[in-house]
């Protein structure tokens, strides 16, 4: 029904209203029989009344308003719009009569006119959310969470296009206070343990989670529960996605493999922070890769005198570039297409710029890939590291931090082994230079580019099957923006020559992942997606380590990040191999992997 059509329904509607209210009043002031005299002047009532009420909503824009949303606020301002009115018509009536209304009438009137005009637009709200319901495409619907944003994501179920032909069959929360209460009419059904039990009774197919202030810990509790019911599963982001107290419906949004992680937030030392990167020129490599963008967003909220951004890639530049634009306009932004294993363009960088504090995330991470071609793992990781740290130490940095890996420990793959190496070199070159230099030792990061995650989804949208490479091999996981907090924190506990390694939380085995992946996709595996096993590829490992037996780690000021102390790194041994290295590089795999066997004694090769 268009617009037109509906406003000029409702002005009907309450010009029939008017006339009701008045004829009724009329007939109770002279009990059912109103004398010759008074029907003029109910005549010239009703149309002062019509003209002048209808006016006064018109005012207080009462046409022009959704009433299927309506809602206590809607209520007032057309209580308002009527008492106006009606108080103007009985004095304008009066006058022109000549002679003062009874007050009975003009108030029988005004709250017949309340009552009527209120009660037609909550009935037309009513007729809406009905018709909603008995849609011949309705399902259940269960919202976890009966506090306030559970309140109001339910009255957009019942009012919202969005939720159009889903019923609202109740509540879950875990306050034993709020059982069998209702929360805007809807019952509270019993508290998470009760979850599967009314799905299956009530046929439940979709369950939104309404808990924006609850800990990480019991949304995972929760999200877990949820996945075993078949049902699809929303959330409502994080309590800071919401302005000023309302809830927009499209807040929602689908369970993530973060969400199951249950992490906390990371608490960060702000100061310490502000005191190595504020007001100084910041350099991050690789700024276009997953860890080294989102370096980049969290270190320009910082307010550095200028950021550099370095990478290879010129889109991936191009597009963070862009982004920080926007979002940091005062920020100072350098943009610098270069390849790390390039020493002169690494030098001019930094000759030019002169960075007072680097970022180094540059590197090869793919740990198959780096198994095929062995030499681009040393000249990227092991001598772009070098190139980066050189030039650090070379043109006075203050700081230089390495992004790490766990896959540097005991290092079965040439990607770990090669991190290995650059971790050596930078704890080497610490001894003897000015710059404080630091690596930062993590697992996994869920979505970055080529992770098992994307890998996952998209072979699920696919259709299967799912892939995994072992049925008991485990991974730590964290989330991009959870261990870039932690990186930039650990800077600020550098003194020089330390190892940082961050608490990962618990190992997750990858099979439950992809087993995760599939039921919150709403489907069952080995069911609806096949998850086939395809065996270990060439330098993977079933489990990562975090530390070599060799390491002790001692705790910082940040429950979450530790130091872990290596054996001491002979310099000279270390140029040796380096030189080397670089008569091997480009020769047959099985020279450049023994090469690399001869510094990490920890990493052995199959020929």
């Amino acid at each position: 029904m268009s617009y037109r059509r509906r406003m000029l329904i409702i002005l009907v509607v309450d010009i029939i209203i008017i006339w009701v209210a008045i004829g009724v009043s009329y007939l109770f002031r002279f009990n059912g029989s109103i004398p010759p005299r008074y029907e003029e002047q109910m005549l010239l009532f009703a149309i002062v009344t019509t003209i002048i009420c209808g006016s006064s909503l018109a005012f207080f824009r009462m046409y022009r308003r959704m009433w299927q949303y309506a809602s206590i606020g809607e209520i007032i301002e057309l209580f308002k719009a009527i008492a106006i009115g009606m108080i103007l018509s009985y004095a304008v009536a009066s006058l022109i009569f000549g002679e003062r209304i009874p007050l009975s009438i003009g108030s029988r009137t005004l709250e017949l006119m309340l009552l009527l005009m209120g009660g037609s637009r909550f009935l037309w709200r009513l007729i809406r959310v009905n018709r909603s319901i008995k849609s011949e495409q309705s399902h259940n619907l269960l919202v976890v969470g009966a506090g306030d944003c559970g309140a109001l994501i339910a009255k957009e179920i019942m009012t919202s296009d969005r939720f159009k032909g889903s019923r609202l069959i109740g509540f879950i929360d875990d306050d034993s206070y709020k059982r069998s209460m209702q929360v805007v009419g809807v019952p509270v059904m019993g508290n998470r343990e009760n979850i599967g039990h009314i799905v299956q009774k009530h046929d439940i197919h979709d369950i939104v989670i309404a808990m924006p202030s609850a800990k990480r810990s019991d949304i995972s509790d929760i999200i877990n529960i949820c996945k075993l019911t078949g049902a699809k599963v929303k959330i409502i982001p994080a309590i800071n996605d919401f302005i000023s107290g309302r809830l927009a419906v499209q807040t929602l949004r689908n369970v993530e493999v973060e969400d199951l992680l249950g992490r906390e937030p990371v608490n960060i030392d702000m100061k310490g922070v502000m005191d190595y990167v504020t007001d100084k020129v910041v350099l991050v490599t690789g700024a276009g890769g997953s860890i080294g963008s989102e370096l980049s967003r969290q270190i320009a909220s910082f307010q550095p005198s200028k950021l550099l951004l370095l990478g290879h890639g010129e889109n991936s530049i191009y597009l963070i570039e862009m982004e920080l634009r926007n979002k940091f306009p005062k920020v100072q932004l350098e943009t610098v297409i270069a390849d790390i294993q390039d020493r002169d363009r690494i030098d001019a960088v930094f000759a030019r710029f002169k960075p007072q504090v680097v970022f180094h995330a540059a590197a090869h991470k793919h740990v198959p890939l780096m198994e095929r071609n062995p030499s681009e793992a040393v000249k990227n990781n092991v001598f772009g590291t070098k190139n980066v740290a050189d030039a650090a130490d070379k043109y006075g940095a203050q700081r230089f931090v390495m992004i790490s890996s766990d896959k540097a420990v005991n290092p079965s793959s040439v990607m770990g082994a090669t991190k290995r190496i650059a971790e050596m070199y930078i704890q080497s070159i610490n001894a003897t230079s000015h710059t404080q230099f630091v690596a930062v030792r993590f697992g996994n990061v869920l979505g970055s580019r080529g992770s098992v995650i994307p890998r996952f989804k998209e072979q699920i949208a696919a259709g299967g099957p799912v892939t995994v490479t072992h049925p008991d091999m485990v991974r730590y996981f964290m989330t991009i923006p959870e261990a870039v907090q932690l990186v930039i924190q650990a800077g600020a506990f550098a003194k020089g020559g330390e190892i940082f390694i961050l608490d990962m939380g618990k190992p997750v085995r990858i099979m439950d992942l992809a087993t995760d992946l599939i039921r919150l996709s709403g489907l069952e595996p080995d069911v609806d997606i096949k998850i086939q096993f395809s065996g270990m590829r060439e330098g993977e490992k079933l489990f990562e380590e975090l530390l070599t037996e060799s390491e002790e780690t001692t705790v910082t000021q940040h429950e979450r990040i530790f130091i872990g102390k290596p054996v001491e790194i002979n310099r000279a041994e270390l140029d040796m191999q380096f030189r080397r290295f670089e008569k091997v590089l480009g020769e047959d795999h099985h020279s450049v992997k023994a090469a690399i066997e001869r510094l990490v004694p920890f990493y052995s090769h199959v020929s």
